[in-house]
């Protein structure tokens, strides 16, 4: 039977004999992990896509954070933002770090860099940012300010696959970037992520790190882990790799739609975009959570679910870090609701969530 629910989003995928034609091969050679062939290619081709020189395929994006803390060996206190998903946050945390709130930029909602430094103490070891929604962080501003007191850099680029800064990939900034494959991702492998670090020291450490510390006489010289990606998700990778460039237009063309309709209304606002962006959400900030669950319930009756990406602020988990107020983020995260926006959504179905939400504003 047909499901007629529109959600938030949906993963973009490969026809489905792609994925088994690859398959096959995985099933004939009896490799299933262990740095096989199709990872090989999966993280060449990905390289290759992105203009980037060095790549880590990971199990998760999680992970990914969780090696890139490993890798730069970090102590202390960490600064990230509250406007994230708590992996960010667990992630500082399972690598034996403290995480340090800086609040938002309202507009841009990503980190403020004019709040970052009245948070750095003689325990600070790096910032780590997220470009939140796939929309660039101010790299310059950060990186500034990270080479004055001599801090890493690990930047949170679970949302960014396909996104330039200045001419160059996103990943190419930092000592090190993350990213995720996760199935709501614009490259998904169902569940998976990488590392990215121009250093090549750095690079061949995460390598290791990613499997038991081994290097490759075999001989465990890291305190490495498990997150190896399999050769199952290589798989999904390579497929629906080749159709990136066709789903990121796809992506523009439907934020743009949805972003004419809506801006009719000048009570309703939206993030600045920095530079490039690949548009894989639709956040929308409405002027109070009231209006919001309004907006929420009506869609929601008509198999409409959108979802309160990131709500609440990190910085609200009690149970997990001690509180601070971040008013920013706490106040944008009331307001805040990602619009559904993927592949398959038609642009009948972009006009008719549009309207809906109007109609709710009057």
């Amino acid at each position: 039977m047909a499901n007629n629910n529109i959600y938030v989003t949906m993963p973009t995928l490969a026809p489905l004999e792609d994925v088994t034609e690859l398959l096959k091969g995985v099933w004939e050679r009896g490799i299933l992990t262990h740095n096989g062939p199709l990872i090989q290619r999966f993280e060449k081709e990905v390289a290759e896509f992105l203009r980037i020189k060095n790549i880590v395929s990971v199990v998760n994006g999680t992970l990914a954070i969780q090696l890139a803390i490993k890798a730069l060996d970090l102590k202390g206190e960490i600064i990230t933002t509250p406007f994230t998903f708590i992996a960010t946050i667990s992630s500082i945390r399972w690598e034996g770090c403290t995480p340090v709130f800086v609040d938002i930029d309202p507009e841009t909602l990503n980190i403020d860099p004019r709040k970052i430094e009245e948070r750095i103490t003689k325990n600070t070891c790096a910032i780590l940012p997220v470009h939140v929604f796939g929309n660039p962080c101010p790299i310059e501003e950060i990186d500034e300010i990270a080479k004055k007191h001599n801090l890493k850099v690990i930047y949170d680029a679970a949302h960014a696959v396909g996104v330039n800064y200045n001419g160059k990939c996103i990943f190419e900034y930092g000592d090190i970037s993350t990213t995720s494959f996760h199935a709501t991702k614009m490259l998904n492998t169902a569940e998976g992520g990488a590392c990215f670090a121009l250093n090549d020291k750095i690079h061949e450490k995460m390598k290791r790190l990613r499997f038991f510390g081994y290097d490759n006489k075999k001989d465990a010289v890291d305190d490495g882990t498990n997150a190896k990606m399999t050769e199952v998700h290589a798989a999904m990778g390579i497929a629906n790799l080749k159709y990136l460039k066709q789903a990121l237009d796809d992506r523009k063309e439907k934020y743009t739609l949805y972003k004419e309709r809506l801006s009719v209304n000048p009570d309703l606002k939206f993030q600045r975009i920095n530079q490039d962006c690949n548009y894989s959400y639709f956040p929308v900030i409405f002027p109070s959570e009231t209006i919001l669950l309004k907006v929420e319930k009506d869609l929601n009756a008509q198999n409409i679910y959108p979802r309160r990406y990131f709500y609440p602020s990190v910085n609200t988990y009690k149970d997990i870090v001690p509180y601070i107020k971040m008013p920013v983020s706490e106040d944008i995260a009331n307001r805040i609701l990602c619009l559904p926006l993927y592949y398959d959504l038609t642009r009948e179905d972009i006009i008719k969530i549009a309207n809906c939400t109007l109609e709710v504003l009057g």
